[in-house]
């Protein structure tokens, strides 16, 4: 579990460290949007999807739990504008209140992506697989980035920036730690959290897709890099 804390620390603190040396216009961090995108929605798609539904005893009720949480991540966005698909806001000034707004509904993002690692679910004993780690660490990187990215001003990162950042780089750690140690919740509430969270996935995934084509313009690069992302997943879930 530390290696697992460790890791999902490192990568948010790294995608706004990043950001300092890689300007938000550049292709290749859309591309590597649209990677993170393509991967976090097939393994959403072929990993937890398929073990939510094959493990409940009521389907129809989890599907609505994915319903609820694909409009809760809407109304997250209503606070972050977006961050969370890497939607920086380099030439809005964001406010003490905004910025308050922010950091809370990131918060409960990142604590929800880490509760969903815990790993004495239902879902590790049937599959043991680090395919959704680097999913959200894929989708961590990117936040990161434009998270920094809206909140800085100049070039040097101030106190308070850090501070947020390092908020938003430890909260999937205490989703993972509180679901694990001190919530003990039950199969059946993990089941409906896991699929309230993939909801959530599922709606940051298909904006990212959607923002990449403003016009809904066919691109030949966009569609490799998506293809390339759902491959890799593929890999990753049954290689790892």
């Amino acid at each position: 579990m530390l290696v697992v804390i460790l890791v999902l620390f490192a990568s948010a603190l790294l995608g706004g460290l990043v950001e300092r040396f890689i300007p938000q216009s550049s292709s290749g961090v859309k591309h590597s949007l649209i990677f993170a995108g393509s991967f976090l929605f097939s393994i959403t798609i072929i990993h937890i999807l398929p073990e939510v539904f094959s493990l409940a005893e009521d389907p129809m009720k989890l599907g609505l739990y994915i319903l609820l949480g694909f409009f809760f991540q809407q109304l997250l966005e209503y606070f972050t504008s977006g961050i969370e698909h890497g939607h920086a806001h380099v030439h809005e000034h964001v406010n003490g209140a905004s910025r308050f707004g922010l950091v809370i509904a990131l918060m409960i993002h990142s604590f929800l992506e880490g509760a969903l690692l815990t790993h004495d679910s239902p879902f590790h004993e049937k599959h043991e697989s680090y395919s959704l780690l680097i999913g959200i660490v894929l989708h961590k990187l990117p936040a990161a980035f434009a998270l920094v990215a809206t909140l800085k001003s100049g070039q040097k990162l101030s106190a308070q920036v850090w501070i947020i950042l390092l908020l938003f780089a430890v909260a999937s750690p205490i989703g993972l730690l509180l679901s694990q140690h001190v919530l003990a919740l039950s199969s059946d509430h993990l089941l409906a959290l896991f699929a309230f969270v993939s909801g959530g996935f599922l709606h940051i995934s298909t904006t990212i897709f959607v923002e990449s084509s403003p016009n809904h313009h066919f691109g030949i690069k966009k569609f490799v890099v998506s293809l390339t992302g759902a491959i890799v997943a593929i890999l990753t879930e049954y290689i790892l």
